[in-house]
């Protein structure tokens, strides 16, 4: 089995950083047929061969992939995909407000 961690800080509010992750699974799910859902502040999704969850908190989120043997061979692409997204989404979220 091959895993992808991602450990990211963000500029988000915890709500604005659930919608993300909700968007983001939207889009895999369309991809990739995926099935997701919400305990508490970590999102977990999952389908044949691949499941894992992103992980919420202020100011940072840990994405957890684990893909089974048939789907390690995509984990390069997968990652790459998943970190343009969170690059995208937190360019445009901006820098914080200054305190």
């Amino acid at each position: 089995m091959s895993h992808i961690v991602i450990h990211r800080d963000h500029p988000l509010t915890l709500d604005e950083a659930r919608q993300a992750a909700e968007t983001l699974a939207v889009q895999l799910a369309e991809r990739y047929d995926l099935s997701h859902h919400w305990q508490d502040d970590t999102l977990y999704f999952e389908r044949s061969g691949v499941g894992g969850q992103i992980e919420l908190e202020p100011g940072k989120l840990r994405i957890n992939v684990r893909l089974g043997f048939l789907l390690a061979t995509l984990k390069y692409k997968l990652e790459q995909e998943i970190h343009a997204y969170l690059d995208e989404l937190f360019q445009q979220a901006g820098p914080p407000d200054p305190v």
